[in-house]
Order: C-alpha cells, then structure tokens, then sequence
C-alpha cells in the first residue's frame, strides 16, 4: 500500500461507510474498497473480527504498517488532521465544538439505534416482525432528524449547510441518515431546514457519488 493510498472495508448501504466515502472525496482522496457483505454476516467472520472486534464497519487502513481505523468520527478527524484542506471543521473552538455536537447528533445518538446488531436482538429476542422494525427505524430517524431540525433553524451560525456557508463533518454526518432512510423507504416529516442543506450538499458530487445506491453490491432501485 502507497503512503497516499487507503483501503476501505466497506459495504454499499451503510451510514458510516457513507460518511467515511464522502470525506475521502472531499479531501481529493481515493481508497480501495474491499466489501464486507452484512447480508451475509461476513462482519462476523473471525479474520474481520481481528481488524475490528465490534463487527461494524467502516473500518480504514491507512498503512501495511497500522491497525486499521475503525469508528467513522474518528477516521473523519484522522483525514481532517492528515489533509487539512479543504477543512470540515471550522477554525474557531466554539464552531469546532458546534460542529462536532451536531455530527454527533447524528452520528451516535441517532445511528446506533438503528444497525443490524440492533435489529437482530429485536427480531430475535424480542419479536419484531418486519413491520415493527420498521415503524422502530422510523421512529429515530424521525427523532434524531427533528431534534436536528429544532437546532439549525434556531441556532444563527446554520447558513447554507449546517455551519455558515462551508461544508463541515456535521453536513456528512446529517447527510448520512436520510442517504440510509431511502434505502429502507422511509421519510421524515417537518424537517425542512434539514432538507435544504441535505439538498444543497446533494447538488455536490462528492455526496452524490457517496449514494448507497451507486455502490458496488448495490441493488437496482
């Protein structure tokens, strides 16, 4: 592996691997995807669980040398610190901080409740049929997009995204979720703040060729 090129285990529909595609293209970046089907519970296999004892993914190698990153936010900061322009945090500590607690709005109040692991105990422990897992996803994405919404049309620093008039980590992580709700066909309701700057950073190609569906693996719509 070249010293400015990744490896990115990945797979087509999920939030994190999302984000993590578009901050490489932001940041003029390229990675090598090798696929970890969660179809196929491939994030289990004892050889991935080496790289990443949550079996979750994304996961990122960065050198033949370091153990892959893992956690979307921390890989977001890694290429923020290692490719710093264009920049996706602001420069001053309140903006930075702003940012950061909108993406993790996103990111780790909102995502976690609605990933396979989740789903799997739901099913099958507790009864959910598809129905109930679906009116459950539809609940915290609604949650966590209205909560998000309440935010960025009252706070005075929201402009064209979601910090002034740059995209920031917050934007990748906003966009992330609805990116996934397609997938699934569900739509949140009274959030039109949050469908502006979803719409503006979709108008960008480094969001739109980060769509699920245009992903290796990815079904036909």
């Amino acid at each position: 592996m070249s010293d400015n090129s990744f490896e990115l285990y990945a797979f087509w529909r999920t939030s994190a691997t999302y984000r993590v595609r578009v901050a490489l293209a932001l940041k003029g970046l390229t990675a090598k995807e090798r696929i970890v089907d969660l179809e196929k519970g491939e994030q289990r296999d004892p050889e991935f669980l080496k790289l990443n004892p949550m079996g979750a993914i994304p996961a990122l190698r960065v050198s033949n040398d370091a153990a892959p990153l893992t956690q979307s936010l921390a890989i977001l900061e890694y290429l923020e610190e290692t490719a710093p322009e264009p920049a996706l945090l602001p420069a001053d500590p309140l903006g930075r901080a702003r940012v950061r607690s909108l993406a993790l709005m996103m990111a780790a109040d909102t995502h976690p409740l609605v990933v396979p692991r989740v789903r799997k105990v739901l099913t099958g422990e507790h009864g959910f049929d598809a129905e109930a897992w679906k009116a459950w996803q539809t609940r915290w994405f609604t949650t966590g997009l209205q909560a998000m919404e309440q935010r960025l049309a009252a706070e005075p620093d929201t402009g064209t995204f979601c910090h002034g008039d740059r995209v920031t980590i917050a934007d990748i992580c906003l966009c992330s979720i609805p990116a996934v709700m397609q997938v699934f066909g569900i739509k949140a309701e009274g959030v039109p703040t949050v469908d502006r700057i979803v719409a503006a950073c979709n108008a960008m190609p480094e969001f739109a060729d980060a769509d699920p569906f245009r992903q290796e693996g990815a079904p036909a719509r």
